[in-house]
């Protein structure tokens, strides 16, 4: 099982930025891939960008050049994943979702944080 808990979101002027945090847990489980989904008002879930453990990323065309995926490991050895979001813009205003993959062979597990709100005014 792994544990994901966001947190950095909150409100900021167009222009702004942001950083988003998600630490992952979870004794003896590897992760293939990690990465961030928003949720706006009326819309489906997408995906805003990714991280394969071999450090290939991939990212929305709408925050390319805008947003920065990373990671790392904190002092207790857990997963960090960070989400830079620069220049931010109203549209970017959505429920922001942490997501960790664990593949297994031609299984795929998703784990899901709770979601941290962002909300960028004009």
């Amino acid at each position: 099982q792994v544990q994901l808990v966001e947190s950095g979101g909150g409100l900021v002027l167009a222009g702004g930025s942001l950083r988003l945090s998600c630490a992952a847990s979870g004794s003896g489980v590897s992760i293939n891939r990690m990465g961030w989904y928003r949720q706006a008002p009326g819309k489906q879930r997408e995906l805003v960008t990714s991280l394969t453990s071999g450090g290939t990323t991939n990212y929305a065309d709408s925050v390319k050049g805008r947003f920065t995926i990373s990671r790392s490991r904190d002092n207790n050895a857990k997963n960090m994943v960070y989400l830079q979001m620069n220049s931010l813009k109203p549209e970017d205003t959505a429920v922001y979702y942490c997501n960790a993959v664990r593949e297994l062979g031609f299984l795929r597990y998703d784990y899901w944080g709770q979601g941290t709100q962002v909300t960028v005014s004009s």
